[in-house]
């Protein structure tokens, strides 16, 4: 089969934008709460009683798609939520491979499996809490401190050079990813039950591909060429804290469709479907292997695969699928690894150690 550049890249920049729609709710959502809340967030540190955060993080990953690890990841950044509860949270998330499993992907023209979503939801969430105290007991705490100052007191005392990407970052691409955004949200929310528009599905393409690109340039010229999201954005003012979010979505944006583009060029190209199926149709001991390392890779698109493939494939062992659910991390490892490169790290291999053995285990359960 001939491999087609141009459309590879169009249908990746389109579904990353799909998912920057959905991942935008929680983001943006989540920096509202923050904001109407923060008279009693300045009260209380933590999320919830730090004892039992493991259990709050696990039951968090439990909700369909990435929103919740995209939340964790922000709340463990703010030191709001021990490591053991982050851990919980990205070992009990499907990622968007849960949308797939409900048959509302639209990702994977597949048919759903409730029971199989059910039975690994399960074994996640429990997985969750059990590892995430085990990590919490561990004495594992945040390690971002003297970095995150050192980064703080180089931006605060940089000035403004340029008033033409100045006015980008705070008003035009703001604004511009803002309303792409707030019009691709009931699509996004009507994808939970696998609906949709189809009055405006050609626009919401458009969009779609719009968004990601707005996103990409966006977060590179804040990134690389302004530096100015990273100071400490002030919590009373509504504006900064929608701009931190938007800064926030522009940046899991862009590393989803990284990921995409790495995960979809590495399964439908370099492997071929073919191969991808003979692997997925040998021992169950080795599948369960291979699935969690798909599962562990950076994104949504390993879990996709593996859900499609135990949907598709006859006799797929269902051990194998949990193992890929509790290595896959989701679209929350991306601002996890930006923003902490040794916790990302940290979490996605003893994610992988922790989906070896639950996954092996559920083989030798009969599952």
């Amino acid at each position: 089969m001939e491999f087609d550049l141009w459309s590879f890249i169009l249908d990746n920049l389109e579904a990353a934008g799909a998912i920057g729609a959905y991942v935008s709710l929680s983001i943006i959502g989540f920096a509202l709460i923050t904001y109407a809340t923060r008279g009693s967030a300045n009260k209380e540190r933590n999320f919830g009683p730090k004892w039992a955060h493991p259990i709050i993080g696990s039951l968090m990953g439990a909700i369909p798609g990435c929103g919740a690890t995209i939340v964790a990841a922000s709340l463990y950044k703010n030191k709001k939520i021990t490591f053991g509860g982050l851990f919980a949270t990205f070992i009990s998330t499907l990622g968007e491979g849960s949308f797939v499993l409900l048959g509302a992907s639209d990702e994977a023209d597949v048919a759903g499996n409730l029971k199989a979503y059910a039975t690994i939801t399960i074994f996640g969430v429990i997985a969750g809490i059990i590892f995430g105290y085990l990590a919490d007991f561990s004495g594992y705490e945040v390690s971002n401190d003297s970095a995150t100052k050192k980064h703080l007191d180089e931006i605060n005392h940089q000035e403004k050079r340029n008033t033409l990407l100045g006015s980008f970052i705070e008003s035009i691409g703001f604004y511009a990813i803002l309303a792409m955004a707030i019009f691709l949200a009931p699509g996004a929310i009507m994808a939970l039950w696998g609906g949709g528009i189809e009055s405006i599905s050609n626009l919401t393409y458009w969009i779609s591909l719009a968004l990601t690109l707005t996103c990409i340039i966006y977060y590179l010229t804040d990134r690389f060429i302004y530096k100015h999201h990273e100071c400490a954005c002030n919590e009373d003012d509504l504006k900064e804290s929608i701009l931190h979010a938007v800064l926030d979505v522009a940046m899991v944006v862009t590393y989803v469709f990284i990921g995409l583009v790495v995960a979809n060029y590495i399964i439908d190209v370099l492997i071929g479907p073919e191969q991808f199926d003979t692997w997925m149709q040998s021992s169950a001991y080795v599948v369960v292997l291979i699935a969690a390392l798909i599962g562990v890779t950076p994104g949504c698109g390993g879990m996709i695969a593996v859900a499609v493939a135990f949907i598709t494939i006859p006799n797929f062992p269902m051990a194998a699928l949990i193992a890929a659910a509790i290595a896959t991390s989701g679209d929350g490892i991306f601002p996890l690894l930006a923003e902490n490169r040794k916790d990302g790290i940290t979490i996605s291999l003893a994610g992988l150690v922790v989906a070896i053995i639950v996954g092996y285990l559920a083989l030798l359960l009969g599952f």
